[in-house]
């Protein structure tokens, strides 16, 4: 994550379930492990959970899944896809609204080889480039009951372990991406200003109190965030989760992210004017983190999630608000 943190975070899309699937199998749940067998034999799994109009993924759906003779036919469109060149198990959700007022998430894994899906070349974006994250279109795409890994209530109510499980393999994963980029952000910089001069000083500019002062702030930063990610990996391996898992995950992932893009921000200022150039390492690690606030669940999501847990509002209740 501190050298390439594109690289990394594709590598997280495959790890989440593979880690959800061990997880369940270590607890006595059976149900993912042909997901285990299949990493195992080189088959790459990606996530397929991001979509356009729904600021809730995982929990509701606007790709639509139809049940048929067995298996699902699904249709919608899927953003977000890293490691779109490469995937071969495309593990996402969609939605059964068949049976009036009590809606249904389909999970799903979709096998490269299957029929009725288009890939669209979209990603063409500012910041984590290498994770080739394109569209993909399902046109009535038929996945069998052996790639449907759960079918449960929508919404919270209806999050059982394999789902709390990849969200939180996915969302420790995102925070740990962004630590690492913060901490080579603070080698860049410090490496930088203990050669970098000016010629109204006579020692290098790490002499020079606000550059001391940014690099404290940076340095105090990343203090905190190690610390509480690996509380949240803990806790999880460990099993000290309660009702209030929810609230702390997303907390957890909004501070890292808030704190790496604080670091990004500070560590350009600290570089001066060159830092902004194509070349510069920081320049590229500076886009690369804006994205870590796109990552579910967003800043608004995260403080609706937090604020209502935190007030006893059931995050499922109608109307959403008012």
């Amino acid at each position: 994550a501190q050298y390439a943190p594109a690289t990394a975070l594709c590598i997280n899309m495959h790890n989440y379930w593979v880690g959800d699937a061990a997880d369940l199998w270590r607890a006595g749940d059976e149900s993912g492990e042909w997901i285990l067998r299949d990493a195992a034999a080189g088959e790459v799994f990606a996530a397929g959970h991001a979509e356009h109009g729904n600021d809730i993924p995982g929990l509701l759906s606007t790709t639509k899944a139809e049940r048929v003779d067995g298996g699902y036919r699904l249709t919608g469109r899927k953003a977000f896809g890293s490691l779109t060149p490469v995937w071969t198990r495309l593990g996402g959700h969609s939605m059964d609204t068949s049976v009036a007022n009590a809606p249904k998430i389909v999970h799903f894994f979709m096998p490269r080889d299957t029929k009725g899906y288009t890939i669209k070349d979209t990603w063409d974006v500012m910041g984590m480039r290498a994770t080739r994250s394109d569209d993909t279109v399902l046109e009535g795409a038929f996945v069998p009951d052996k790639y449907i890994a759960r079918v449960i209530p929508a919404g919270v109510a209806g999050a059982d372990m394999f789902v709390l499980g990849f969200f939180t393999w996915a969302l420790t994963a995102f925070a740990n991406v962004y630590y690492g980029l913060a901490l080579r952000m603070r080698e860049l910089i410090v490496d930088q200003l203990k050669s970098k001069g000016s010629i109204a000083l006579t020692r290098p500019m790490a002499y020079h109190p606000e550059m001391q002062h940014g690099v404290a702030e940076i340095s105090m930063d990343l203090e905190a965030m190690g610390p509480h990610v690996e509380a949240i990996a803990g806790d999880w391996s460990e099993g000290r989760i309660g009702p209030d898992w929810f609230l702390r995950l997303v907390a957890m992932k909004h501070r890292t992210v808030e704190a790496a893009f604080r670091i990004a921000d500070r560590a350009l200022d600290l570089s001066g004017g060159f830092g902004m150039f194509k070349k510069s390492e920081l320049e590229r690690l500076f886009r690369d983190c804006r994205a870590g606030r796109f990552h579910p669940a967003n800043p608004a999501l995260t403080h609706e999630i937090v604020g209502k847990i935190s007030l006893g509002i059931n995050p499922d209740e109608q109307p959403r608000w008012g």
